[in-house]
């Protein structure tokens, strides 16, 4: 699967980000080391992650993103992964609409020795995060913290 229309991208990608900052949102700071189990990604890890994949997506397409980014050096608190995560999604609708069209989309471009089409790359960034967001969610749940509905409406929201 991949897009053949750039506003489509766009619009998933602005819809999945505005989930993305729900969940990192609902983070607590002294809750964001909770892990499924020890030696695992935490809640802290995966926001982090998320926040410095998409670079090496964009790279991929052959695009720079205009955020300073270590994935190596987290930053101390959830509102500066917040912060940094917004500049990303925003860099990236920025590039988005300033250098690729439709007919782009179908470029193919060398992703680890596999010529791939833009518009499958971006796919895949999507779904990377879509993937990584619902581990953060049952996270959330394990760390007592509330769950906000993303894709739809959880136990939280049904009982309001």
């Amino acid at each position: 699967m991949m897009y053949r229309n750039l506003n489509d991208f766009i619009q998933e990608w602005e819809r999945n980000c505005g989930g993305t900052l729900a969940i990192y949102k609902a983070i607590m700071d002294d809750k964001k080391q909770v892990a499924i189990v020890e030696g695992h990604s935490s809640l802290e890890s995966l926001a982090w992650h998320l926040t410095t994949s998409p670079a090496y997506f964009m790279g991929q397409v052959g695009f720079s993103l205009n955020v300073e980014l270590n994935p190596q050096n987290t930053p101390a608190t959830i509102s500066e992964i917040i912060s940094t995560y917004s500049a990303v999604s925003e860099n990236i609708v920025k590039l988005a609409k300033e250098n690729l069209s439709d007919e782009k989309l179908l470029t193919e471009v060398n992703s680890h020795g596999h010529q791939t089409p833009i518009g499958a790359l971006l796919r895949m960034m999507v779904d990377h995060q879509t993937h990584h967001r619902a581990q953060m969610q049952v996270l959330l749940r394990q760390a007592g913290l509330p769950v906000p509905g993303v894709m739809g409406p959880t136990k939280e929201d049904l009982a309001k």
